[in-house]
């Protein structure tokens, strides 16, 4: 096997199982990230703003469309697709996000859900960035109770459909040149996908303003007011929300999987700090309730990693289930919140501070949280594999 240098947050060394290929595309992803992103996220951050420049070179590394026929580049597992999460995550969970949203929510509707001759057009286009996406499932009144709760409707038109309603919290929608709008069908009150070009007549995207998490992401209220769609552009397997968590299921892990990186990341500019701040005499590296707080956080970072290994294996198998990606997603982003707080608290003041970095993932970490499932609703998708019984309600 290759000689790769590993993260030091990786303690048990999982990233050496990966395939070489792998491996050598992840270091340069590493490298790339460290000298191009990082050096621009806190003020991006700061200013909330997206850094735009920073997509040609995303784009260039196999990232992008790897489940997909049309724009696979290699052979390429879910597992390493989870470390490029992890990756682009511990460099900031913004941009980790734009890549979720891209790759697994707008690519992967149309790629579970899209026909033929819908992911030949579009699935390419997304993979180089020439096509920016948005993913639009999440409405002011309607967040877990997605399945049933939806309010934006579908009517069908003649050769084509006309939605109505209003989208919330929608990634990538300000700049996006295509949004994957979901809505319920007049007809058979079932939820429909439709690919929706942003420039559409009646369709409207509003930044959200105010953000205290996420801030590099540029969400969006978005409204619909008789936006006419061709029927080309309903997604042609997408017909319920049965189809609808299929994608869900397949972003899922990968949120469990940049929960860990932002945990990283704050770990990393924590054990920095630590060597480096001296107090009564010497650096707080050598004091033992700060190596608590450090071992700790490890602890969560390492068994997160056996975690989302395993179900990324899974994945590659065929044999992942709801309830699989659900646990890590519950898991992972309960122990990256309190790996963040643990790292905050190891800087002491300097936890708030932007200049140390511990305070933007401490701030994101809210939104991984929440987003893609709360706690609570993937326990109850958990619970329900335990008991067979459903207690959404």
């Amino acid at each position: 096997m290759t000689d790769f240098p590993t993260l030091a947050s990786d303690f048990l060394g999982f990233e050496a199982d990966l395939a070489d290929h792998e491996r050598e595309a992840l270091v340069a992803l590493r490298q790339h990230a460290e000298q191009s992103i990082r050096p621009l996220v806190n003020d991006a951050w700061d200013k909330a703003e997206f850094p735009h420049e920073i997509l040609p070179g995303l784009h260039q590394h196999p990232i992008f469309g790897q489940l997909w026929e049309e724009t696979r580049t290699g052979d390429y597992s879910a597992v390493y697709g989870g470390w490029t999460a992890l990756e682009l995550a511990r460099i900031d969970a913004s941009i980790a996000t734009y890549v979720g949203v891209q790759n697994g929510l707008a690519m992967g509707s149309i790629g579970v859900n899209g026909s033929a001759e819908q992911k030949a057009e579009w699935l390419p286009k997304l993979a180089s960035g020439e096509v920016t996406g948005a993913f639009g499932l999440t409405e002011p009144l309607s967040g877990s109770d997605a399945a049933q709760g939806l309010r934006t409707t579908a009517t069908p038109d003649g050769d084509g459909w006309v939605l109505n309603g209003s989208k919330r919290w929608i990634g990538n929608a300000t700049f996006s040149d295509i949004t994957i709008i979901w809505a319920k069908s007049t007809e058979d009150g079932q939820v429909k996908g439709f690919i929706v070009p942003n420039p559409t007549p009646g369709f409207t995207a509003t930044k959200i303003e105010r953000k205290q998490s996420l801030r590099i992401v540029q969400n969006a209220d978005i409204t619909l007011e008789n936006v006419r769609v061709d029927a080309a552009l309903k997604l042609e397997k997408a017909n319920s929300f049965r189809d609808t968590a299929a994608v869900l299921r397949l972003t899922r892990a990968d949120v469990a999987w940049a929960a860990i990186g932002t945990a990283i990341g704050a770990y990393e500019a924590a054990v920095a700090y630590t060597k480096e701040r001296v107090q009564f005499g010497k650096t707080i590296a050598h004091h033992q309730l700060v190596q608590d707080l450090l071992s700790r956080s490890l602890m969560n970072i390492t068994a997160s990693i056996a975690m989302c290994t395993r179900v990324s294996r899974m994945q590659d198998a065929g044999t992942q289930r709801d309830e699989h990606a659900s646990m890590a997603k519950a898991f992972c982003t309960t122990a990256m919140r309190e790996t963040v707080a643990l790292c905050r608290e190891a800087l002491g003041g300097n936890g708030i501070v932007l200049d140390y970095d511990v305070a933007r993932f401490h701030a994101d970490a809210e939104a991984l949280y929440s987003y893609e499932g709360t706690r609570e609703m993937n326990s109850l998708i958990v619970g329900r594999a335990i008991t067979g019984v459903g207690a959404f309600v």
